[in-house]
């Protein structure tokens, strides 16, 4: 029992929560194929000869934007990923990654410029010396870039 090492734990905070599928709604997230979406559009089909109503979802991968459709029970459980979204300035562009500090002054260095429009965006905006911050999502412990904002003071 001595052996065990208890230094590091977390919280037990799941990265997803379960929901029924009749309460989700458009606009909100849910997990499709293993993967964070926000819900674009979703029907319920009526009752049948046996019992449950089915609800057709269709979602767009929140880092992605790769579409999903999925069918479930209404009465069943879907899992709705845990999605935070954060502000963080620039530092530095360097080497296809971001330096970025938030509003406590920390710093953080482990996010990749994101690929396409936005990536060219961000590395356009700091060579011309613009301070801008940018947002970034957290879903299942992947996090993106998903937009910039410009700083107003």
């Amino acid at each position: 029992m001595a052996d065990d090492d208890f230094s590091t734990a977390d919280a037990g905070a799941s990265a997803t929560y379960p929901m029924q599928c009749s309460a989700l709604r458009k606009n909100g997230f849910v997990m499709l194929k293993g993967r964070p979406c926000k819900i674009v559009d979703m029907t319920t089909s009526k009752t049948g000869k046996h019992g449950h109503a089915k609800v057709h979802l269709t979602g767009l991968d929140i880092f992605t934007q790769k579409k999903y459709e999925d069918i479930c029970p209404s009465t069943h459980n879907m899992d709705v990923p845990n999605v935070t979204r954060k502000d963080y300035q620039i530092i530095d562009v360097s080497d296809g990654f971001l330096a970025l500090m938030d509003d406590n002054g920390e710093t953080r260095e482990d996010l990749k410029v994101p690929d396409g429009d936005l990536g060219k965006e961000i590395e356009k905006k700091f060579s011309g010396g613009e301070q801008f911050m940018v947002s970034v999502l957290k879903a299942v412990d992947e996090e993106h870039v998903v937009g910039t904002k410009n700083m107003t003071s």
